[in-house]
């Protein structure tokens, strides 16, 4: 994996990635709190990557990982998530996704499935 690739950011988002760390959901803060701020790949939250924010990225993997609410389940924001996966895997990035009920209701099998890709990452 090509560690030196530079991610595009859209520097206009800077203040909307900042406030959306200030005011992460509740579920956005269980995983950050619980596991992946002391993981031991850094993981960023809310990173901008081309003229997106992603909930969190880890650089070292290449893997963006999104917690999808309700909002997410509509037409428009079905196919708004399915043009930034487009993007994000046109720049070499896997996106797991998980639905906030699977982080509430789940939280030991969501781990598990971010250690397993990123093991299989690690060996890419």
């Amino acid at each position: 994996m090509d560690k030196k690739y530079m991610m595009p950011e859209d520097r206009s988002l800077l203040e909307k990635a900042k406030e959306l760390r200030s005011h992460m959901t509740q579920e956005e803060r269980k995983l950050w709190y619980l596991f992946l701020r002391k993981h031991r790949f850094r993981f960023y939250r809310q990173k901008i990557i081309g003229h997106y924010i992603c909930d969190f990225y880890c650089p070292q993997t290449r893997l963006v990982i999104e917690l999808d609410g309700s909002q997410h389940y509509t037409e428009k924001e079905l196919a708004y998530d399915m043009k930034r996966t487009a993007f994000l895997e046109s720049c070499h990035i896997h996106v797991i996704r998980f639905y906030n009920g699977q982080v509430n209701l789940h939280f030991r099998e969501v781990c598990i499935e971010i250690e397993r890709t990123i093991k299989e990452r690690i060996k890419e």
